[in-house]
């Protein structure tokens, strides 16, 4: 006759003493019905008060007139508005720009094929003669190299 194995039950309570733990069920049911009925007794904004923000201010184009070219082309010849300059010329020129009370943007436009050595002598150059507004033009054509 086979032997009777004797194992102990899993369901079995492993002691005889009631479990002393709290059944916190109904507790979170009743806090999860307080948070809606707060939630539905807030009221809902029935007045508004309109405030004017500042916005961005309208862009508006300098006048030609506000604004000079400085250009290189690809032979490395400087350009004042279009105009063959030395640099001492340019250079009395953007003096004579940054100088006056309403300073005149001063664009900066090389050529693709401008070296880089006279162009960083022409920024120099721009510097020192006093310029404060400056812009470079037409780097969107030189995004890609070919």
């Amino acid at each position: 006759m086979p032997k009777a194995v004797l194992r102990s039950n899993a369901y079995a309570p492993r002691s005889s003493r009631p479990m002393g733990g709290m059944n916190v069920t109904p507790f979170i049911d009743v806090l999860l019905v307080l948070l809606v009925m707060v939630i539905l007794a807030v009221p809902m904004p029935v007045h508004q008060t309109s405030v004017d923000l500042p916005g961005k201010p309208p862009i508006t184009p300098l006048p030609i007139a506000a604004q000079n070219t400085v250009s290189i082309d690809n032979a490395d010849h400087l350009f004042w508005n279009g105009t063959p300059v030395s640099r001492e010329d340019l250079s009395l020129q953007v003096a004579a720009a940054s100088g006056r009370e309403d300073e005149p943007l001063l664009r900066f436009e090389p050529a693709a094929l401008t070296s880089y050595d006279t162009a960083a002598r022409t920024i120099v150059l721009i510097k020192e003669a006093g310029a404060r507004k400056f812009a470079f033009i037409g780097n969107e054509r030189h995004k890609t190299f070919n």
